[in-house]
């Protein structure tokens, strides 16, 4: 089935991630804790949590009792800088397809991607991790 948007499993492990350590209220997360929430593999979580304390959002702690715990303040945590972290900045594009000209005299999709692009940038940039620090997760 095909997606309109679609996010990269390295976004999501970031964004949800995130999330998770926000909720814990300053106690470390290890890795398998994130790993078993997020259903992605230890490895690929260790390496963007890595990325995310490369950037200073985290700080982590090695050992047997170590994982990861905000650096930062949630409510100075913005989900499109996550996203941003992992992806890149978001291009404000006017091609969806990147075409250098259009064959067209006007484009067939008017001004959707740039529509749609400042509407995701307005939501991803208004969402701060505190907002977040009561969601409850589902069991598995």
């Amino acid at each position: 089935m095909a997606h309109i948007v679609n996010m990269s499993e390295a976004a999501s492990i970031a964004l949800h991630g995130m999330v998770f350590i926000t909720r814990s209220k300053g106690n470390v997360v290890n890795v398998q804790e994130i790993a078993n929430v997020t259903g992605s593999s230890r490895h690929h979580v260790a390496k963007i949590m890595q990325r995310l304390v490369k950037e200073g959002y985290l700080v982590s702690q090695r050992g047997p009792s170590g994982g990861f715990a905000l650096k930062k303040k949630p409510e100075d945590i913005t989900f499109l800088e996550l996203y941003e972290i992992i992806e890149g900045k978001v291009d404000m594009g006017v091609c969806p397809f990147d075409y250098p000209y259009c064959p067209f005299e006007n484009c067939i999709f008017s001004d959707l991607t740039t529509r749609l692009t400042r509407e995701f940038l307005d939501y991803m940039g208004n969402q701060t991790l505190d907002k977040y620090k009561d969601f409850k997760f589902k069991a598995k």
